[in-house]
């Protein structure tokens, strides 16, 4: 379906991201990244933030080809479904890419936010397909503003160092950038950010409750620097290698020891 020219021996990138095709967070990725690669953009119509690592299999999917988005000779399509979605269609309908990246996504997915970030759910998915991949996610400034010059064109630079050294077998690489100009780079582990639930209820015009989820973020390792977390607050780029193994292998042999007979 991708029917633009591919240049021999330029390796090919898949643009995701859960913000949607219209963000301008795709657009500066996806142009930092063909500075050095044939890049294809697979992304949502709409917004798909916080939606996990979703595939849809109750309907059909679309996968049109968008002019408006504004990637110029970048192939771009929009999928209406989930960010997940959007790397199989890409990688199954414009042929199999050699790297798959994520974002740059409006605010920073650190430490729990991991498990529901679409951003992160993309780049997963990217991973079991056997690819490497990374997701990138911005803080954005006191104002709320976003400048991706910077994190874009370091994205591209390791991008290029991970297609040449390749990722391990099931592990993928989350990136938050802070805003502005960063103090350096800093290799971190995922920290134990959450957000503290709340539910605000109100009432509708005929009077039925309808409820927001809302949230106050918290960390309980906020200052410690060897965390995603901490990493961005103190204004570095935190790179965090994620292997995504759901078994506790430690407890094997322990639940192994309490299970009931079957009798």
């Amino acid at each position: 379906m991708d029917d633009s020219p591919r240049i021999p021996g330029r390796q090919t990138v898949l643009v995701a991201n859960d913000d949607g095709i219209f963000s301008p967070g795709i657009k500066a990725l996806g142009q930092a990244m063909a500075t050095f690669a044939h890049v294809i953009v697979s992304a949502p119509d709409v917004e798909q933030s916080a939606v996990g690592h979703g595939i849809t299999i109750r309907r059909p999917l679309r996968f049109k080809h968008t002019a408006a988005a504004g990637f110029g000779e970048i192939p771009a399509y929009r999928v209406d479904g989930t960010p997940a979605d959007c790397v199989v269609l890409g990688a199954h309908l414009t042929g199999r890419p050699d790297l798959v990246v994520s974002g740059i996504n409006l605010g920073p997915n650190l430490g729990d936010d991991l498990t529901h970030s679409g951003t992160v759910a993309a780049a997963i998915e990217g991973m079991t397909l056997g690819l490497p991949a990374i997701a990138f996610s911005q803080q954005a400034t006191p104002g709320g503003e976003y400048d991706f010059q910077a994190s874009a064109a370091y994205a591209a630079r390791l991008a290029q160092a991970v297609l040449a050294r390749g990722l391990p077998p099931r592990t993928l690489l989350n990136v938050n950038f802070p805003h502005g100009t960063p103090r350096g780079v800093r290799v971190t582990r995922v920290g134990e950010h959450r957000w503290e639930d709340t539910i605000v209820t109100r009432a509708d015009p005929e009077g039925r409750d309808y409820h927001w989820v809302a949230g106050t973020s918290r960390a309980a390792d906020a200052h410690d620097e060897t965390t995603d977390y901490g990493a961005v607050q103190a204004g570095y780029i935190s790179v965090s290698p994620v292997r995504i193994d759901l078994t506790a292998r430690d407890l094997l042999a322990e639940v192994q020891g309490y299970l009931p007979d079957l009798k």
